[in-house]
C-alpha cells in the first residue's frame, strides 16, 4: 500500500512523494502536453507553439519508479542522496499508476472490474524516475503485462529506460514498448565517471542493440559539458534508422552541486 507524503504542482502536471508500506521513499510524475508535441522528429523541434499545455485527453504520462532509491548513483541524480534501496515489488509498480489514475477520474473512468477507461490520444508510462529497470526486469515486466490488461480505450505505450548493463536482455523490447539509453556522454572515462557502474557496455556494444518497437531507441543525453557531445562518434556507434538523441537538461540538486556540474549546457525552465 502507497501512502502519498507530499506533492508539487507544476502548469502540466504533479510529481508525487510516496512511501510504502515498510517506509521506502519513491517519486511519481503525472504529466500532459498538447499532441502535436509527439512528432518532434517530423516537427524538427520540441518546442510548445503556444502557452496551450493541452490535458490529459491529449499526451498523458505517467512517470513511475521501479526502486526506491537506486544502487547507481549517477553524479547528478538527487536519488544518490538516499542511503538505501530496495526493488519494488510488481504490485508496488503497478500502484503507481492506479493511483494516479484514481487522482483523475475526469479522463480515467474505473469499471466494476478494475480496469481503466481512457480516451487519450496518447498513455504512456516511463519507466524513468528512481531505480535502474533492468536490475529489477522482472517485475518491471509483469508490471507492463498487468498494466496492459488494466487499461482500455487506448494502447499503452511503455517507455523504458536503462544505463546500459552488459548481458541485458533487450529480446523483449517490441510493439508498445519502446527503450531508452541513459548515455550521458560519449567519452568513455568520462561516461563511467557520470555513471558509477562497473559494468556498463560499451559505446560500440550500445550501437549494436535492436528491437522490434513501433519507436526508434532514444539515447538520452543530459548534457553536463558541451565536451560530452561527440557527433562522430554519434555516427559511427548508432544508426539514425534506429536511434533517436534526446539531449536533456541537470534538474540541479545536492547531488550535482556537490560533484561541480553546475546548470549543465541546457537550460532549464519550469512553468510555475
Amino acid at each position: 500500500m502507497l501512502n502519498e507524503v507530499t506533492k508539487r504542482k507544476f502548469t502540466n502536471g504533479i510529481v508525487y512523494l510516496f512511501k510504502t508500506g515498510d517506509d521506502y521513499p519513491l517519486e511519481v510524475t503525472d504529466t500532459f502536453l498538447p499532441f502535436y508535441t509527439k512528432d518532434a522528429i517530423g516537427r524538427k523541434q520540441n518546442c510548445l507553439d503556444n502557452n496551450d499545455l493541452g490535458n490529459r485527453n491529449e499526451r498523458w504520462m505517467i512517470g513511475v519508479s521501479t526502486m526506491s532509491g537506486c544502487p547507481v548513483r549517477c553524479k547528478f541524480c538527487a536519488t544518490a542522496k538516499l542511503k538505501k534501496w530496495r526493488s519494488l515489488t510488481t504490485e508496488e509498480i503497478v500502484e503507481q499508476v492506479t493511483a494516479i489514475l484514481r487522482k483523475n477520474s475526469q479522463f480515467a473512468k474505473e469499471t466494476v472490474n478494475g480496469t481503466f477507461i481512457l480516451e487519450s490520444k496518447e498513455f504512456k508510462i516511463n519507466y524513468t524516475r528512481m531505480g535502474e529497470p533492468f536490475l529489477n526486469i522482472e517485475n518491471v515486466k509483469k508490471a507492463i503485462n498487468l498494466i496492459d490488461r488494466m487499461i482500455e480505450g487506448v494502447k499503452v505505450h511503455h517507455y523504458v529506460s536503462t544505463i546500459g548493463l552488459k548481458n541485458a536482455d533487450f529480446s523483449w523490447i517490441k510493439d508498445n514498448i519502446t527503450l531508452q539509453i541513459s548515455l550521458h556522454s560519449l567519452d568513455e572515462t568520462r561516461r563511467k565517471w557520470l555513471i558509477p557502474m562497473p559494468n556498463l557496455m560499451t559505446l560500440e556494444e550500445l550501437g549494436q542493440i535492436r528491437t522490434e518497437s513501433h519507436l526508434k531507441t532514444t539515447l538520452n543525453m543530459t548534457l553536463v559539458d558541451e565536451k560530452d557531445f561527440d557527433i562522430e562518434k554519434i555516427k559511427k556507434y548508432f544508426d539514425p534508422k534506429h536511434f533517436f538523441i534526446k539531449l536533456s537538461p541537470i534538474n540541479p540538486n545536492s547531488i550535482s552541486d556537490g560533484n561541480n556540474l553546475g546548470n549543465g549546457v541546457i537550460e532549464a525552465k519550469n512553468l510555475q
